[in-house]
């Protein structure tokens, strides 16, 4: 078990900084012009897209694996699943608030705007918000969980 939550507390820190990097970013990159903001979201981010989702997606199993090892174990559960569901739903905020804008982009160049592209960088922005706060409470929950379970 300490092997697991472990992993799912490092990974969980990972998406947690990825995503607050994207929040720092914010306030430079709503100030750029359109073009230059469709550039960096095509040329920055294939790192982000390729190892981020792997990390991510180790989060939420490793989280979901560390709620069945803690299942008897109270209040370690309660921290440990409210922690899962935070990784699940800034998951799906990836895919439903993020994902379709990197859709539009991807058909796109920086000559050739979205016509909605100021509606665009606000949901990705601030997609990146909400999976940010999402992440850190997570990260905060099975910190949480941790600390229900050591002596004191």
């Amino acid at each position: 078990m300490r092997a697991l939550r472990f992993v799912a507390l490092a990974l969980t820190a990972l998406t947690l900084g990825l995503a607050f990097s994207h929040v720092l970013e914010m306030p430079a990159k709503l100030a750029y012009s359109g073009s230059q903001w469709l550039l960096l979201q095509q040329t920055l981010y294939g790192n982000f897209r390729a190892l981020g989702m792997l990390i991510e997606l180790g989060a939420v199993a490793s989280a979901i694996a560390l709620v069945y090892v803690v299942r008897a174990r109270r209040p370690a559960l309660y921290w440990t699943f409210f922690a899962a569901t935070c990784l699940v739903a800034a998951h799906v905020a990836w895919w439903t608030g993020a994902f379709p804008v990197n859709a539009v982009v991807a058909q796109h160049t920086p000559q050739m705007l979205p016509p909605d592209l100021a509606q665009l960088r606000q949901q990705w922005e601030h997609t990146h918000v909400v999976r940010a706060v999402l992440q850190g409470a997570a990260l905060g929950a099975l910190l949480a969980s941790l600390l229900a379970e050591t002596r004191r």
